[in-house]
């Protein structure tokens, strides 16, 4: 890990940029993991003999999920976007949804799913307060979808996906990139963005878990492949937060002439971000993890249950961005302190 900035103050007040770490960077963002159950087996992400599932008793029940938002709201958090394993598997997370739509900082909320169960959800989404829906799909070949997943629900993911775009949503479609599982079908996925105002986005394969045994491809494959078949994209300038200050996400936008979307990239292993980082991570069982390299971050659930108080967790929260790493070390053969977990157990 490396050696911690102790020139840059790590701030103590309440509201927007109090959740500094020790290299100046603001965390206002937060994903939260509500549950390591999925209803598809992806290969890259879960491994073909499973893993052991967490136990009921240890991962957060939604009252404690929705304590440390509120905490964290208050410290500076301004996004939430809630994740699984699939986090519409997680019984009752619509009432969890309602409950982060009525803080009182008004977080912007956002859902990451695969898309199978989306399609009936929609409505009560929308109606809580999540604009933004990011939906993983790797391919549009329903023998490849069924061979990646094991599951035959391509079908529903792509109704889902139009009532989606129907409803006027913010709709980004998330896509691994891997050679010999889909990197014949990207264009194909692409056309996605140029038939309706979805951003597609390629996500670089990170080495996690079982997802070392896949290899993935680079951005400047992916952009001269598409612009074999649509011809030169232009590069869209980075997004920014309200101040136009800084970067809001990781993700590099192009636009080919014609697309009703954009095409977008986010690249942690060529092109790593770790300088831009804004977010933390709130796995299912409880712990606040800093990077997603490393293992380590503070364990919540059991600072909860043995009553902590909202002003010793905002200080526990702030003492451990101390620890917040500059950077991670996917790739790096000299470095093996990266977490042995799946993606699944992790969160997306």
């Amino acid at each position: 890990m490396e050696k911690e900035n102790s020139n840059v103050e790590n701030k103590t007040v309440d509201g927007a940029g109090a959740l500094v770490d020790s290299f100046g960077r603001t965390m206002d963002y937060l994903r939260i993991s509500l549950t390591d159950r999925c209803n598809l087996r992806c290969r890259y992400c879960m491994p073909k003999e499973g893993i052991p599932a967490f136990k009921h008793e240890d991962i957060m029940t939604l009252e404690e999920v929705y304590r440390v938002a509120e905490v964290m709201t208050g410290m500076g958090i301004r996004r939430i976007r809630l994740t699984g394993g699939e986090p519409l598997v997680r019984k009752n997370m619509l009432s969890l949804v309602r409950r982060l739509g009525e803080l009182p900082s008004k977080p912007e909320l956002s859902l990451t799913t695969n898309g199978v169960l989306l399609e009936d959800y929609l409505e009560e989404l929308s109606e809580a307060g999540v604009w933004r829906i990011n939906i993983s799909l790797d391919t549009r070949n329903p023998e490849t979808y069924r061979e990646l997943t094991s599951v035959d629900a391509l079908d529903k993911v792509e109704r889902a996906l139009d009532k989606a775009v129907s409803m006027k949503l913010q709709v980004k479609l998330n896509c691994v990139p891997i050679i010999g599982i889909n990197d014949g079908e990207l264009t194909g996925l692409a056309e996605i963005a140029a038939q309706s105002p979805v951003d597609v986005r390629f996500i670089e394969l990170m080495p996690i878990g079982c997802a070392k045994g896949f290899k993935g491809i680079n951005r400047e494959s992916i952009l001269s492949e598409l612009e074999k078949a649509f011809g030169t994209a232009e590069k869209e300038a980075p997004e920014t937060d309200p101040s136009g200050s800084r970067a809001v996400g990781p993700s590099e936008y192009y636009r080919f002439k014609g697309f009703m979307g954009r095409i977008g990239f986010i690249s942690p292993m060529s092109h790593a971000f770790c300088a831009k980082c804004n977010r933390l991570r709130l796995t299912a069982d409880g712990r606040l993890k800093l990077c997603l390299y490393y293992p380590d971050g503070p364990e919540l659930l059991p600072m909860l249950r043995n009553g902590i108080s909202d002003g010793e967790l905002r200080e526990k929260i702030l003492q451990s961005l101390k620890n917040k790493p500059e950077r991670h070390y996917f790739g790096d053969k000299e470095h093996t302190d990266s977490d042995a977990r799946n993606m699944i157990q992790i969160g997306g």
